[in-house]
C-alpha cells in the first residue's frame, strides 16, 4: 500500500512555457504520446486532418492555432505521475501564464533554434527567478536550419541570466540533421526525417565507439568528438542540487515535430525534477507531508463543455490527500463544502477523482462560489500568496449592444472575470464599466466568448489610458483630498478597491510627487 510519502515522491507537476510558435503545445502532445495519454498526435496546423492539438480545446484555439489557457493534463509514466500545465505563449495572455507558475515545481522552457530566446521568453523566466523555480531547456526544430547549437547556448546564458548544461548534442542541424548523443546517458539516437518515430539507438558506453562512425559517417563523429571535448572543458558537470536551486538549467536538444529527442528529455526530466515541495502561506509554511489536506484555487475556467454552463475551478493540492465528498472549508467564506464530483483532466475529458494528492490537480465544479487565490483546508485558516494581477496597460470601455440581453452580458463578464481573462473596473465619476487588459488579443476573445458562450452582445469604446494602479493610504483625509481631486480618474475594482486611472505616466509621477501620503500599487498583492 503506498504511502503519502511515496505518492508525493512520484509526483511531477510542471508547466511548458515558450514565445509563440516555439513548439510548446507539440512538444506537450509529444509527451502525452509517450504517457500513452493520447494515440495519435493532432496535426497542429494542418486542415487536411481535422484533429487539433489534444491541450487547446476552445473554439478560438482552434481557429487560431494559438493557445489562449492554460490546460491541465495528467498521466502516468513508468512509476512517475505526471501532470503538465500547458500554458498560452501569446503574451496577450500573459497574466495566465504568471498564474499557473504559482502552480508548478519545475518548467520546460522551448526555445526555437532559429530564432533563439524572443522577448516573452525572457519575461516568464524572470518570473520562475522571482520563485527559484528549476529550468530545463528544450531546443527545438533541429530539422530546420538555424544557429550554431554553442551559440545558442551563450544566448541562453546571457539573455536568462542563468547557467546552462547540455546533457543532449546534436548532429549538424537542418537538412543534414543526423540525430542527437545524449550526454546524460551516453547513446546515439540516429534521425530518420521520415519516420513518426526514432529507430534507430546506438547503445555506446564511449564516444569513441567505432560504431560511431559506422553510424553519422567520420566527419561528422570527429566533429562531435570535438564539440563533447569543447563542452567538458567549458561547462561544469551537471550538479542537481544547483539545477534544484533554479541556478543551473539543463538542455536538450531535438524536434518535436518529429518526435525527436523529446524521451530523452522525459526520462531525464522525471529523474531531476523536483517532486511537490513546501508551500509559502501567510501564516506558516505548508510540507506536501502534512496529514491535513490543503489547497488553492490558481484558476477557473467557464464552459469546459459548452452545452453545460458550467465553471471549474482548478485546485493545486498542497498538502495531505484530498478525498471526494470529504468535508473541506472555504477560507474566505468560512463555509464546510463537499464535492461529489471532483475531476482529474487529460485536456477536455475529464474523469472524477476519488483521490488526489500533493502536485496533483483537482478540478471543481463552481457555481461561482469561488474567486483565484481561495484556499481550501481541513479546517485550518491558511492564506496562499503569490496569484497577482498585474495592472492593465490597455482599456476599453464594454457597451451592451442588445439591451433585452443585458442579465446574460452581466453573468458573462462576472465569469469571465473569475477567470481572471481580465480586470474590470467602474468608473467613480460615469458609472461606466471597463475592462482592463494586457494586450489586445483578450478584447477579441472577450467578446468572442461573450456572444458565443453567453448570447451576449457587445461592443468597445477605446479609451486611451496608461496604467490603473491600487491606491490606499494610512492617512484618511489624504486619501479623501487625492479622491476629490481626480474624481474623473477615479474607479473601484471588483474587490471594491480604490483605483487610480493615470491617463499618462507625467500624470501619474505627478500623482506620486503631490500625495506622498498615498502609496501606488502595480500588482493587486499588497
Amino acid at each position: 500500500m503506498a504511502t503519502l510519502t511515496d505518492e508525493i515522491k512520484r509526483r511531477r507537476t510542471f508547466a511548458i512555457i515558450s514565445h509563440p510558435d516555439a513548439g510548446k503545445t507539440t512538444l506537450t502532445e509529444k509527451l502525452l504520446l509517450f504517457g500513452g495519454a493520447i494515440h495519435v498526435a493532432g496535426a497542429v496546423k494542418s486542415n487536411k486532418i481535422k484533429k487539433t492539438a489534444t491541450s487547446d480545446w476552445m473554439e478560438i484555439e482552434k481557429q487560431r492555432g494559438i493557445s489562449v489557457a492554460t490546460s491541465v493534463m495528467g498521466f502516468d509514466y513508468g512509476d512517475y505521475k505526471i501532470n503538465i500545465l500547458d500554458t498560452p505563449g501569446h503574451q496577450d495572455f500573459a497574466e495566465d501564464t504568471y498564474r499557473t507558475l504559482t502552480a508548478v515545481d519545475s518548467v520546460i522552457i522551448v526555445v526555437d533554434v532559429a530564432k533563439g530566446v524572443e522577448m516573452q521568453t525572457r519575461k516568464l523566466m524572470e518570473v520562475c527567478r522571482m520563485r527559484n523555480t528549476p529550468v530545463i531547456i528544450f531546443v527545438n526544430k533541429l530539422d530546420r536550419e538555424g544557429r550554431d547549437p554553442f551559440d545558442i547556448l551563450d544566448e541562453l546564458e546571457s539573455e536568462l541570466k542563468i547557467g546552462v548544461r547540455p546533457l543532449s548534442w546534436p548532429i549538424n542541424i537542418g537538412a543534414k540533421f543526423k540525430g542527437v548523443y545524449n550526454i546524460y546517458e551516453k547513446t546515439l539516437d540516429l534521425f530518420k526525417p521520415d519516420k513518426q518515430k526514432v529507430q534507430e539507438r546506438v547503445e555506446i558506453t564511449d564516444v569513441n565507439d567505432p560504431r560511431v562512425d559506422e553510424a553519422v559517417g567520420e566527419v561528422d563523429a570527429a566533429k562531435l568528438r570535438e564539440d563533447l571535448d569543447l563542452i567538458e572543458g567549458v561547462y561544469p558537470d551537471f550538479d542537481v542540487a544547483q539545477y534544484l536551486d533554479g541556478k543551473l538549467a539543463p538542455v536538450f536538444f531535438g524536434s518535436a515535430l518529429n518526435t525527436f529527442g523529446v524521451k530523452e528529455l522525459l526520462d531525464c526530466f522525471v529523474k531531476i525534477a523536483p517532486y511537490p515541495r513546501p508551500t509559502r502561506a501567510e501564516e506558516r509554511e505548508i510540507k506536501p507531508e502534512e496529514e491535513a489536506f490543503s489547497g488553492f484555487v490558481f484558476k477557473i475556467h467557464a464552459n469546459m463543455d459548452p452545452n453545460h454552463r458550467s465553471c471549474i475551478a482548478f485546485v493545486k493540492v498542497c498538502s495531505g490527500k484530498f478525498e471526494r465528498n470529504a468535508p473541506y472549508k472555504q477560507v474566505r467564506t468560512d463555509k464546510v463544502m463537499r464535492f461529489a464530483a471532483p475531476t482529474a483532466f487529460m485536456a477536455q475529458r475529464k474523469n472524477v477523482v476519488d483521490e488526489a494528492f500533493p502536485g496533483d490537480i483537482v478540478g471543481i465544479p463552481d457555481t461561482g462560489n469561488f474567486k483565484i487565490g481561495d484556499t481550501l483546508t481541513e479546517g485550518e485558516n491558511l492564506h496562499f500568496r503569490g496569484l497577482p494581477s498585474f495592472s492593465p496597460e490597455m482599456f476599453k470601455y464594454i457597451e451592451n449592444t442588445d439591451p433585452m440581453k443585458s442579465k446574460q452580458l452581466e453573468k458573462g463578464i462576472r465569469q469571465l472575470m473569475d477567470e481572471g481573462v481580465a480586470q474590470l473596473f467602474v468608473n467613480q465619476f460615469n458609472g461606466r464599466k471597463l475592462i482592463g487588459t494586457v494586450g489586445q488579443l483578450q478584447f477579441e476573445v472577450i467578446q468572442y466568448r461573450l456572444l458565443h458562450e453567453y448570447g451576449a452582445q457587445c461592443r468597445w469604446e477605446p479609451l486611451s489610458l496608461y496604467k490603473a494602479c491600487w491606491i490606499e493610504s494610512d492617512d484618511d483625509a489624504a486619501l479623501e483630498a487625492f479622491k476629490k481631486r481626480k474624481h474623473q480618474f477615479m474607479a473601484v475594482d471588483r474587490e471594491g478597491r480604490d483605483v487610480f486611472l493615470a491617463d499618462s505616466n507625467y500624470v501619474l509621477q505627478m500623482a506620486q510627487n503631490d500625495f506622498p501620503s498615498i502609496r501606488f500599487h502595480f500588482s493587486s498583492e499588497f
